[in-house]
């Protein structure tokens, strides 16, 4: 099995599924503020749902047995809660669309060795969280070795939606071992690709 001792040989993230009160609200939501587009779901499920995918990974929405009681709408933004996070170009252009469709949402701010990233949390119809943010700009530093578990020090390097299939092609390099990690005890400038 390939991958990190430990691992289960993963190759990717396919999909987050979603019970929803009405498919149609959460489908909109998606579609509209999120820019997700539907794809072609399976014929032989015998429930209702939507399948939609976007920015390499698919949304897979459930239509609820029992809306007013299985699923549970929530009141307050905390940004504390379980949420999936989404990169943007332009937080100031994400501010002033959620205004425009008057979503209510929750600005943070985080500041780590002198960079600073913004966050936007939001819930979708059925109170899930979404976070918008810029966190690309803050290196990923892992605390061990990714190969012998040995402390390292990784320079981390930025994202962009650009780079997205050569981040899944280091992604895949990386779970082979193939890629150097710089070692407290050296001054190697390799880089690890954004996960």
């Amino acid at each position: 099995m390939a991958g990190r001792r430990g691992s289960l040989g993963l190759t990717s993230m396919n999909h987050i599924s979603l019970v929803c009160r009405s498919i149609e609200k959460s489908r909109d939501f998606y579609q509209d503020v999120l820019g997700f587009f539907p794809i072609k779901r399976p014929g032989s499920f015998d429930f209702n749902g939507a399948w939609l995918f976007g920015y390499g990974i698919g949304l897979h929405l459930l239509q609820s047995e029992d809306p007013e009681n299985t699923v549970a709408r929530k009141r307050e933004i905390n940004p504390k809660d379980n949420h999936i996070s989404f990169l943007c170009e332009s937080m100031v252009g994400v501010e002033q669309m959620l205004k425009e469709m008057k979503v209510e949402y929750v600005s943070k701010v985080v500041e780590e060795d002198g960079i600073i990233v913004d966050q936007f949390f939001f819930h979708d119809p059925d109170g899930f969280m979404i976070e918008i943010c810029n966190c690309d700009q803050l290196p990923i530093i892992p605390i061990t070795d990714i190969t012998h578990h040995q402390s390292t020090t990784i320079v981390g390097a930025n994202c962009s939606s650009s780079i997205l299939n050569k981040r899944q092609q280091q992604q895949h390099q990386l779970s082979n071992s193939s890629i150097q990690v710089a070692s407290e005890d050296h001054h190697d400038q390799s880089y690890l690709p954004c996960a």
